[in-house]
């Protein structure tokens, strides 16, 4: 079989001396870039295009398994404070405590009332309600989500400090605010 050239040659549809010139031509270029790497523009764009995506769908799933875990910390918060919620019979005596800068008030008993004041329970918030739970549940509570504990009283036993000025002034455990 003749090249396609020598087709053309043959059929008077070229010329000798342009099918030199050519591939004279084709020589230089070959020689020109034999040292060189031929760089595909297209597959490198393409290759570029696949790592954005890569790194896109990496930063989504980032993402979704962030609010995924949120969303188990705050079912761990909820099941804890509705496991151990201390049942607080309506009582006479007012407790006031902050939640952010409004001051709330809850009404409770003198014994619950006491064991808020010694850091024994805590006052959480669950939804919009407001529950009181033992210390230690809201500790637990705590190393999850601070800002799910309104009031937990930590209980010195060592009572007074050395160098307090105010010492010889003890503050009645009656006193409101």
């Amino acid at each position: 079989m003749a090249s396609l050239q020598e087709q053309l040659l043959k059929a008077g549809m070229a010329d000798e001396r342009k099918a030199k010139k050519i591939k004279q031509e084709q020589r230089k270029t070959a020689k020109q870039n034999k040292g060189k790497t031929v760089v595909d523009e297209t597959k490198v764009a393409a290759q570029q295009a696949l790592a954005d995506k890569a790194e896109r769908d990496r930063e989504i799933n980032r993402q979704r398994n962030a609010e995924a875990e949120k969303k188990a910390i705050q079912a761990q918060i909820i099941q804890l404070i509705e496991l151990n919620r201390v049942s607080r019979d309506q009582g006479d005596i007012p407790y006031n405590f902050t939640d952010g800068k409004k001051i709330k008030k809850l009404h409770v008993t003198a014994k619950l009332q006491t064991q808020l004041v010694n850091g024994a329970l805590a006052i959480v918030k669950l939804r919009e309600q407001y529950e009181l739970v033992p210390a230690v549940i809201a500790q637990k509570i705590q190393q999850r989500d601070e800002s799910a504990i309104l009031l937990l009283n930590v209980f010195s036993s060592n009572g007074v400090e050395e160098d307090d000025p105010y010492a010889d002034y003890q503050i009645p455990d009656d006193l409101m605010w």
